[in-house]
This record gives structure tokens, C-alpha cells and sequence, in this order.
């Protein structure tokens, strides 16, 4: 019988990619997968440590996972993977003593299984944190969770260092795919039926070929935007700072490029975002969205916030409100500050922001954002708009969801078989999160986005 394993993502876009690569890795190497960890012969964990809290979740599995071998005399190879593996290396082993097996950093996935083998053979922990600046991976190995979208990476690491964020410490400093290996990859997804494909990086706007020294972010956009069978181009994340002229000409100017720009902002106070060393202010910020609103007015806007910065007053945190109600996002992801290892907040801000504050403070932006979300979800209501379908609803057997190009997330009555389709869909109500409606008369399954 097939030996089994078991892959559990926590964090962003960019773990669940690299579980997607070990897992074809894993596979090549004669394993298949299971969802039972009592079925499991190697567990792998694949963590991020941009978050406190998703940092503990780690702990409380490994410790689930020690019950688990303890009640079914089964002791798989455990794996950590991800940022925290490569944050605390053998630390890991101190804190969770006799759990983990096989400890592999950000940066050398491509050992994994080799690593499995080696721990299964000593019966004692194999780390690897080593850095490499070779980010190649094997065409053709990486196994996609998602039939219709395909995530493809561009860029590892970062250069930024935000005083706020582990990346850098965790990732490695920025090292760029070669266009080539990037266009193979974005073929290979289209030529296994993916219609859609999002760029990943820390910074995608950054992006400057390695083998083509005449291709930036928006020359790859454009060479993306040639490959035949892929519709829809999504990137995360861009950064306010790199956003140029010519970037926004790209985009207004490429059709398969989906109008939704994710663009962290994390402040609206600028003495926040100085302390941040987020090399830009409030005016800038807004100064750019206005430009933004000019060359894509039609543009949906996403962006990443953190309350409670060391430092944050009553002032600072009104700033981030009035930003919030000026830009009118469609979508936010905001979070309490907890400090991270080794950065440079950590080592010399205190979090002086009490934990009853920082939910206060949550709470009201919530509020606000929730309320912003509506009044735009609601703007759609009697329009007609294209949608993805890739999905069948989780809540009701007779229901399908898609996306708009600006990310709108729509739930429709429909037949299984139009997932995979581009459907035009009349929105009849909406809410915060999403908005419902019926296919158009206008149109039939499978017409252009």
C-alpha cells in the first residue's frame, strides 16, 4: 500500500502555493494523499508567523497531533513547515519536545522529501533553514488545489523591512523568478484547463526579470495577458510606494487583468505609518488613489490594516477611520498588532496600546468597513456582471458562487456544470460579504468575461 500524508495550511496565499509544491513533491515520491491524520504517514504543518495567533495554532496542533499518537499508538513523520519553522528552527523542538520530526525552511521545500526519508530512517529531528537564492521549482510538479485558478510565484522575499514585519527574517531577502520559468508555468496552468491565474510575491509590483532586463512588473502583466486559455489575471500584493503610471496604463489597458488592486495601506495616520517605515504618508497614499480612481474607475480597492501600532493615540487611530470612509474599500483585512521576532518594532517599540483598546478600536473599524461594504455590494443591485463560476455553494446544495473581476463574491442558482463557466448574472439583493442574483437572459453559459 501507498504510504499517506496529510498537508494543514494556516496563513496566506503564499503557504497555501508551497503546500500545493510539497504536496506534488510529495506524490512524485510515491506518497498519496489522505484528510484523516490517524491515516497519515507523514503530517505536514506549513505555518505562518505573520500573526501571532496563527502562530499558536502550530503549537495547539502539534500538541493535538501528540494526543492523537498517544491514543492510536500511530507516530507519523511530522513536518513543520512555513515561516515559523523557519523563525524558530530547532527552538520548535524545545517548546514541542518529541513531536516534530522533519523541520524545513521557507526556502528549502524542494528537500522535503528527501528530509522525510531521512528522519524515518534516524528516528531523530532533520532541520534545514538553509537560504537559497535558486527559486526554480519543476514544472509540472506543483498539485493545484483549485481546478480554475492557478496561483504562480514571481518573487521570494523582501527588501522592504517594515519595522512590523517578519517577512524579511522569515523569507529571505527579494529574489525574482526568471520570466521564462514564470510564462512555463502560466502555459502549463492553462494547458490543465486553469482559467485563471494570480502572481504572487511580497511585493509583485517590484518585479524585475532576471532574464530579460527590459520586463518589469508591467511587461510580465503583458506577457501573462498573450498566454492563450488564461481569462483573468489577478496579483497580490502590490505596494503603494511602487505603484507607477505606467502600472496603472497596464492594467486599464489588458483586459484579462481583473479590476481589483489590493493595496495595503496598514495606517491612516502618517506619524504611524513613519514608525512603520512604510516610506510614505497619508497624502501620498490618498494623492495615489486618487490617480488611481482616475486611470481604473472602475476599480475595486482591498487593502491590509493593523490597529494598535506601539504609539497609536486616539488621533492616529481617527486618521485611520477618516481613510477608511474617504477611500471606501471594498474589502479590508485588519488585525491588532501583536509584535513579531526579530523586527525592528519588536526590538525597540513598546506595545504600549492595551489589548482592551486594540479591540475597541477593531470593533469601530469593523463597523465602519462592514458598513462600506454594504452601501458598494448594494450599488450592484439591477446590474448585470460577469461571473467566474468556480465553485458550488457551501451553505445550499441548489446554489453556485463565482467571482466578478473586481472580486465580488456572487452566489447564484445554477447547475453544477456551469461551474468552470463565465455567466452573466442580474444581482437582485446583496449584503456585506456577498450579493446573489440569477443568470441573465442577456446571456448563456460560457460567454466572454
Amino acid at each position: 500500500m501507498a504510504r499517506k500524508y496529510l498537508i494543514e495550511t494556516f496563513g496566506c496565499q503564499m503557504n497555501v502555493h508551497d503546500s500545493e509544491r510539497m504536496a506534488g513533491l510529495l506524490e512524485q515520491a510515491g506518497y498519496e494523499a489522505t484528510v484523516d491524520a490517524a491515516d497519515a504517514d507523514v503530517v505536514v504543518i506549513n505555518t505562518c508567523s505573520v500573526r501571532e495567533r496563527a502562530e499558536d495554532k502550530l503549537y495547539t496542533r502539534l500538541g493535538e497531533l501528540r494526543l492523537l499518537a498517544a491514543e492510536h499508538g500511530h507516530n507519523p513523520i511530522v513536518v513543520v513547515a512555513g515561516c515559523v519553522a523557519q523563525q524558530e528552527g530547532a527552538a520548535l523542538l524545545k517548546r514541542s519536545p518529541g513531536v516534530a520530526d522533519v523541520i524545513v525552511g521557507t526556502q528549502a521545500i524542494r528537500r522535503l522529501p528527501m528530509m522525510v526519508e531521512q528522519a524515518a530512517a534516524q528516528r531523530r529531528a532533520v532541520i534545514n533553514l538553509d537560504p537559497f537564492d535558486d527559486v526554480t521549482f519543476p514544472l509540472g510538479v506543483t498539485k493545484r488545489n483549485d481546478p480554475l485558478k492557478a496561483y504562480v510565484t514571481i518573487i521570494e522575499g523582501c527588501n522592504e523591512f517594515c519595522s512590523f514585519c517578519v517577512v524579511p527574517y522569515t523569507r529571505g531577502n527579494e529574489r525574482m523568478r526568471p520570466k521564462a520559468d514564470i510564462l512555463a508555468e502560466v502555459r502549463e496552468a492553462a494547458s490543465t484547463g486553469h482559467r485563471e491565474v494570480q502572481l504572487l510575491g511580497q511585493i509583485v509590483n517590484h518585479y524585475a526579470a532576471p532574464d530579460d532586463p527590459s520586463c518589469d512588473f508591467s511587461g510580465l502583466l503583458e506577457a501573462v495577458h498573450d498566454v492563450d486559455g488564461i481569462e483573468r489575471i489577478r496579483f497580490a500584493s502590490p505596494h503603494p510606494r511602487h505603484v507607477s503610471p505606467r502600472f496603472l496604463a497596464t492594467m486599464a489597458r489588458l483586459p484579462k487583468v481583473c479590476r481589483h488592486l489590493h493595496l495595503p495601506v496598514q495606517s491612516g495616520s502618517t506619524r504611524v505609518l513613519e514608525a512603520m517605515r512604510r516610506r510614505y504618508t497619508r497624502d501620498s497614499y490618498l494623492d495615489l488613489i486618487a490617480q488611481i480612481r482616475e486611470s481604473l474607475p472602475d476599480v475595486a480597492l482591498s487593502t491590509d490594516m493593523i490597529i494598535g501600532f506601539p504609539g497609536e493615540t486616539d488621533a492616529d487611530f481617527d486618521d485611520t477611520m477618516t481613510l477608511t470612509a474617504a477611500v471606501q474599500y471594498h474589502s479590508m483585512f485588519s488585525f491588532k498588532y501583536s509584535a513579531r521576532p526579530n523586527t525592528l518594532a519588536d526590538k525597540r517599540l513598546a506595545d504600549d496600546v492595551t489589548e482592551d483598546e486594540k479591540t475597541r478600536r477593531i470593533v469601530a473599524l469593523q463597523a465602519l468597513q462592514r458598513d462600506i461594504q454594504s452601501g458598494l455590494n448594494a450599488a450592484l443591485v439591477g446590474q448585470t456582471v460577469d461571473v467566474l463560476v468556480d465553485a458550488a455553494s457551501r451553505r445550499h446544495d441548489t446554489e453556485l458562487s463565482g467571482r466578478t473581476s473586481t472580486n465580488v463574491v456572487v452566489n447564484l442558482p445554477g447547475a453544477a456544470e456551469w461551474i468552470g463557466r463565465t455567466v452573466p448574472v442580474r444581482i437582485e439583493r446583496a449584503g456585506p460579504h456577498s450579493v446573489w442574483g440569477q443568470m441573465s437572459e442577456l446571456g448563456t453559459p460560457g460567454s466572454a468575461s
